[in-house]
């Protein structure tokens, strides 16, 4: 039998032909497939390869740079949390871009995606989504956005972590200003640009711009990690 990981497209092709990359990785090589076709049939997306597990996945993601990486939560000989973590970690030591790493769950409320977030991971989307939904998540990703509300990441984390006994804001949420700290807060609470324009008087493009200053201060890529970050120091 093939190895999955084997069965790849030249990545420079891809890039070349200004497509976003993506690795599948998932142990059920049937459901792989029919994420394949579904990403075959558009022009602006490229499968680059396939992996059954975790350590597959980790070969393939540094062999093929791919931008986007599909990655099942629950898989044998490494797990999609570890998985995660690793790729991640070696982009890092790399120096290089870092994939966007949406994780596939079957539940609704699934604590392994939860953890999966807090590793790194840029959201999370259940294995039944209607491809359209896929389809939008994976050039949402490419964009540096979140995959699925923040509020509903807010979710996940109320329903499977404790608060802190003694939250305490790091360094680095003090060195944001008033004005950052307000909409560092409401972008926490969920809401969209467009909602804290209205809210905070402003127009959407300062608001963008505070986002984009935020997300440099507190040192997080996405509103995903935005809102763990929240969470995590008891800010919300």
């Amino acid at each position: 039998m093939t190895d999955p990981s084997d069965e790849m497209t030249d990545p420079s092709d891809a890039t070349a032909a200004g497509a976003i990359t993506i690795a599948l990785v998932d142990d059920q090589a049937l459901f792989r497939g029919g994420i394949r076709m579904l990403i075959g049939s558009q022009p602006d997306l490229r499968v680059v390869g396939e992996a059954s597990d975790g350590r597959q996945a980790v070969e393939l993601a540094a062999r093929t740079r791919p931008q986007v990486i599909l990655m099942d939560v629950r898989m044998p000989v490494m797990d999609g949390i570890e998985a995660t973590k690793t790729i991640l970690a070696e982009a890092d030591a790399r120096g290089g871009e870092r994939p966007r790493i949406v994780v596939l769950t079957t539940f609704d409320l699934d604590e392994a995606a939860a953890t999966a977030i807090r590793a790194g991971a840029s959201g999370f989307l259940l294995k039944d989504a209607e491809p359209e939904f896929l389809l939008a998540a994976i050039r949402t990703v490419h964009a540096g956005n979140a995959v699925i509300a923040a509020s509903a990441t807010r979710e996940l984390f109320e329903h499977f972590q404790q608060a802190p006994a003694a939250p305490a804001a790091p360094q680095r949420y003090a060195e944001l200003t008033a004005r950052e700290r307000e909409i560092f807060l409401l972008a926490a609470r969920g809401l969209s640009n467009s909602e804290i324009a209205a809210a905070e008087f402003l127009s959407e493009a300062t608001v963008k711009t505070h986002i984009s200053r935020i997300f440099a201060k507190l040192e997080v890529r996405d509103r995903v990690q935005l809102v763990v970050f929240a969470f995590e120091h008891g800010l919300v």
